[in-house]
């Protein structure tokens, strides 16, 4: 506004022809936007055509909200016979990744986490798959050098050492070598060949439990109490808030396979060696992959989105407290979360899914969510509504109208 005061004779030439995006996604964004105050207006605008209706999707929670966006981008991959580097997916945090990468995993789609650690590469979770590697194969001799002092076992370095030099020699692996009688003659420390035996046995009998149980999910829970990991844990965090967080990460990866033994339609897939065998397996085909550029979905948040394009955009949480974010609703800043909103919406070219759960699980319980504010700034005529109706309540026109208002009133007093 100054600006213009100063040099009244000043010409302002608005750059708003859009070379990425459809038209239709283009509509929606200067919709969301035009509710942000501007001293000058802009409207982008494209040659590209329309495009695809952008499709709001209302989910009952953000498990079955995880599990429709990786359906449905698997079914358009297949249909439209696109790459998995044309798809994003983007959150307003990096925790909403998680639940993304368990569904994208039991679907084989291949992904790559930018700007956050992927769920699986945590230590904890490395932990725990660790100990179910080695209880569906006695033979994995890299899982039991992670595990054998974790939590620790007062078993050394040396030891394990001597221990590793017997068991080649013998042909065996390290875990049959910690209960064959040659090794007290190969060690001569008495305490560390009892030591070593006596978890070879604590495993073996948690191993046939496991195994033979119809429910060994809960066998699992009672393995990692018998270790007391969740003390470990806490011992190990820096802090009691990450702690938690890494309890509460190996509890949500328990539910997960809990979860697909439940899912499993065959028979042969409703046992807890096969689930273990293929969450290894899609570990093991992610490492060889890991130094190549790979076909695989981006997931992100949608500040690391910035300046990005994708030909199809999933954006997931459009509720309150996450898309605008509780924080910026409690300082009055939501024209911040506005703008991520937009950035979100023009990251997209060709089509545009927006989804929300109807509740989302905090901790052990289900919340109950209120769908984002900025769904009813879409423009009807440009989305396709499924699990929600178009329209908006009475209750919440009239706080839309407020904000307009409200926006109204800040740009004059600029």
């Amino acid at each position: 506004i100054q600006l213009t005061k100063d040099y009244p004779q000043l010409k302002v030439i608005k750059l708003e022809q859009n070379y990425r995006s459809m038209a239709r996604i283009l509509n929606a964004a200067n919709a969301v936007i035009a509710n942000n105050p501007h001293v000058f207006e802009k409207k982008l605008w494209s040659q590209h055509g329309l495009g695809e209706m952008i499709k709001v999707v209302t989910c009952p929670t953000d498990r079955e909200e995880a599990v429709y966006v990786s359906h449905d981008l698997m079914n358009h991959r297949l249909m439209n016979r696109r790459t998995y580097k044309d798809y994003a997916i983007l959150y307003r945090g990096n925790f909403q990744a998680k639940i993304l990468e368990t569904q994208l995993r039991e679907l084989q789609i291949p992904y790559k986490l930018s700007g956050g650690t992927s769920f699986y590469s945590r230590a904890e979770i490395k932990d725990v798959m660790c100990y179910l590697r080695l209880i569906i194969n006695p033979d994995d001799d890299s899982a039991f050098l992670r595990i054998i002092n974790t939590p620790k076992r007062a078993i050394g370095p040396i030891t394990i050492e001597k221990l590793a030099v017997y068991a080649q020699s013998r042909d065996v692996s390290l875990l049959t070598a910690c209960t064959e009688l040659g090794l007290a003659q190969h060690l001569g420390q008495k305490k560390a060949v009892v030591s070593l035996h006596e978890f070879a046995t604590w495993l073996e009998e948690h191993t046939q439990r496991i195994l033979e149980n119809t429910d060994p999910v809960p066998r699992i829970r009672q393995l990692l109490s018998d270790i007391a990991y969740e003390d470990y844990l806490r011992e190990t965090a820096p802090t009691p808030q990450g702690a938690e967080a890494r309890i509460e990460n190996v509890n949500f990866l328990l539910n997960s396979i809990q979860n697909m033994l439940n899912k499993a339609d065959d028979e042969d897939d409703k046992n807890i060696e096969a689930v273990i065998r293929k969450l290894v397996l899609i570990d093991l085909l992610e490492q060889q992959s890991e130094e190549k550029e790979e076909d695989k979905v981006q997931l992100m948040t949608l500040h690391a989105a910035k300046g990005l394009e994708f030909p199809h955009v999933y954006m997931i949480g459009l509720e309150e407290d996450l898309l605008p974010h509780r924080n910026s609703i409690d300082a009055d800043t939501v024209e911040e979360e506005r703008r991520l909103m937009y950035v979100g919406i023009t990251r997209a070219k060709q089509s545009l899914t927006l989804t929300l759960a109807e509740r989302r699980k905090s901790g052990t319980d289900f919340r109950s969510t209120t769908p984002s504010r900025f769904l009813d700034e879409l423009p009807n005529d440009q989305v396709e509504w499924k699990g929600r109706k178009s329209q908006s309540s009475p209750q919440e026109k009239r706080r839309i109208g407020g904000a307009h208002l409200a926006n109204l009133k800040a740009l004059l007093n600029s």
